[in-house]
């Protein structure tokens, strides 16, 4: 299992405790070192089932200075793979990639009921 985070999150640090808390083993992967590439994001993406959207950080920086909230809308799927393959603090975290299934950001119940 991939677990990526920034380290100086406060949300990534809890979720990193509680996998440690609950015995599950992953990967860890810092996402400002290094960044998902658009394939990844585009597996990660199919096997989450989710909107694309989800997988922005929509209360970073990067994402308002580039304000992709009015911008987002026109892009095509493929378009916004590739922004958010260009920059690691515009995807949402933490990210954990399992064999069939990618939570992004921590829920505690969604982890609970993957994870535990």
């Amino acid at each position: 299992m991939l677990f990526l985070e920034y380290p100086k999150c406060t949300t990534c640090k809890k979720a990193k405790k509680w996998l440690t808390d609950h015995e599950v083993s992953f990967e860890d992967r810092d996402i400002k070192e290094e960044n998902p590439n658009a394939e990844e994001l585009k597996e990660w993406f199919g096997k989450s089932g989710m909107p694309l959207k989800k997988f922005f950080n929509t209360s970073g920086n990067v994402y308002k200075e580039l304000q992709l909230k009015d911008k987002l809308p026109t892009m095509s799927e493929e378009e916004q793979l590739e922004l958010l393959a260009t920059n690691g603090m515009l995807v949402k975290r933490p990210l954990v990639i399992g064999e069939d299934f990618v939570l992004i950001g921590f829920k505690e119940a969604d982890w609970e009921e993957k994870l535990a």
